[in-house]
């Protein structure tokens, strides 16, 4: 039986953990070993926007030690993964270069979307389990320093992901003296966190009803859930209420010693029991799930499904698409027509895919471009493009890297506007990633013109490549004339990125 030794880094906001993981096809995940060593790494990037030489250097000696670990058990691969504090410091190429040097360890910053579906990926990992529970209305909560996010499901569907910068770091290092000023200081703080919360559930949760919260968080988490071995654990609502209720009138001293931790962590409770407070109070749930993972759970699971190691029944690019659909109802996107022009796209893809630079990941986001592709019409009806482009570079789409969005947002753009080249108009990406949105983009454009009409034509569609040609053969239930000429206005472009000449035929249902 083959087995993989995988070693899974999270580098967090103030611990830096690394767990270490046994993958076989017949047992699955098995946990070998957890270390964690704390580090409040994300002070200085609150604070400053910056990683300090002192708090780098420590951070190296934490990796140098588990280089060694690494060793002891003879991993054979391993991912790193820094999240907020180093992604919003200054100066993150140089920690991460820094790391690279001086251990040998090559650390992937996550952008928010990514982060967060490793968590979400960590509670998938739990199988049957969480598949029964997101059948109904549930919210996973996902606790960093920096942030949280929230993300909806309902009858086994993402109904959307939401991020509000309300970790617990970032609350402690906006309200530090003004904490000071008070005798409450759990008033200021639920002061300061009201608003998004309460914009949260006006935008998104309305009459929606929440069955179940899942907790995905960290050592504070467990600590302020009395969870402290990490264990699969339900809690009550009215539970945490009492607990919450006695410790918010202790001094930080004998929080401290009712707590078993020192008196600065104590303090940093405080918010946190906050916040869940409000959160479960705005869900108004009587439960909740604290499935005891962690992200490094969702790290090993993620890289035991990539490598084809285990199978899930679970389609997170379905998720990814979900969350990409929500965006376009938001924005009054026009659901048939998106369906239509991503079946056509789809249908092209596939056929030139083997003449293309494009992988099979581009497949995805070239479906999500599909479900984007109008959304700025909302904004605006002449400025559409522009619009687009916008609303998808600000909005996160959960799975998704800012690099993928940014080449979805260009391949929306340039599906109406003249295409600029690499070296016109690089926007931040690669040669090859700018050749990526070349060829999404000739795709959409010919996807597009077969529905420009918006009244759904085609019935049926076949693509097939034959030498240099792409023929393109639809049934169609109506007139074909507008299409068909749009359709030889896209030609060219397309020609020019595949050097495939598409040929359209057309067949007439009676």
């Amino acid at each position: 039986m083959a087995v993989t030794t995988f070693a899974a880094i999270d580098i967090g906001s103030y611990n830096v953990t690394m767990e270490i993981f046994e993958i076989t096809k017949k047992n699955g995940l098995k946990s070998l070993n957890s270390v964690r060593k704390r580090l409040e790494l994300g002070k200085d990037t609150y604070t400053r926007k910056m990683v300090s030489p002192e708090i780098l250097d420590e951070l190296t000696n934490i990796l140098l030690d588990y280089s060694n670990i690494m060793k002891e058990y003879g991993v054979t691969a391993y991912r790193a993964c820094a999240k907020t504090a180093v992604r919003e410091a200054r100066n993150y190429l140089l920690v991460r270069e820094h790391i690279r040097n001086k251990t040998g360890i090559v650390v992937e910053i996550l952008s928010n979307s990514e982060q967060r579906f490793l968590g979400y990926k960590s509670i998938a990992s739990r199988g049957e389990e969480f598949e029964r529970i997101i059948e109904k209305g549930t919210a996973i909560i996902d606790v960093s320093g920096g942030s949280i996010q929230i993300s909806l499901f309902d009858k086994n569907t993402l109904v959307t992901a939401q991020n509000l910068h309300l970790g617990l770091l970032r609350i402690s290092s906006r309200l530090s003296l003004i904490q000071n000023q008070t005798t409450h200081p759990e008033r200021i703080i639920d002061q300061f966190i009201r608003k998004d919360i309460w914009n949260f559930k006006r935008m998104y949760l309305k009459d929606r009803n929440i069955d179940t919260i899942i907790l995905v968080g960290d050592y504070y988490t467990n600590l302020v859930f009395q969870n402290r071995m990490d264990m699969n654990k339900i809690e009550s609502a009215d539970e945490y209420f009492k607990w919450y209720e006695q410790i918010i009138r202790m001094s930080p001293r004998d929080a401290a010693s009712f707590l078993g931790v020192g008196t600065e962590v104590a303090n940093a409770v405080i918010p946190m029991a906050v916040l869940y407070r409000r959160l479960i109070e705005v869900f108004g749930v009587d439960s909740i799930w604290l499935p005891g993972i962690q992200i490094t759970d969702g790290i090993a699971y993620d890289y035991a499904l990539k490598a084809k190691i285990i199978r899930t029944q679970h389609d997170f690019d379905k998720d990814i698409l979900m969350a990409a659909k929500n965006i376009a109802k938001r924005y009054a996107g026009n659901k048939a027509h998106t369906e239509k022009i991503m079946e056509i796209a789809d249908a092209i893809f596939k056929a030139v895919r083997k003449d293309s630079v494009l992988g099979p990941r581009d497949r995805l986001l070239l479906k999500v471009a599909c479900q984007l592709n109008d959304c700025g019409k909302y904004i605006s009806l002449v400025n559409v493009a522009e619009c687009s482009y916008n609303i998808i570079i600000s909005t996160e789409i959960i799975g998704l890297s800012d690099n993928e969005r940014r080449i979805i947002a260009n391949t929306v753009k340039y599906n109406t506007l003249p295409f600029e080249f690499y070296g016109e108009n690089n926007d931040g990406l690669t040669e090859f990633d700018f050749l990526r949105v070349a060829q999404l983009t000739a795709i959409l454009r010919i996807a597009n013109s077969l529905d420009q009409s918006y009244l759904q034509k085609i019935s049926e569609i076949r693509t097939s490549k034959k030498e240099d040609r792409l023929i393109i053969d639809v049934q169609v239930k109506e007139d074909f004339t507008l299409e068909k000429g749009l359709f030889q206005m896209s030609i060219e472009f397309f020609e020019d990125m595949f050097d495939i000449k598409p040929e359209l035929k057309v067949r007439r249902v009676k």
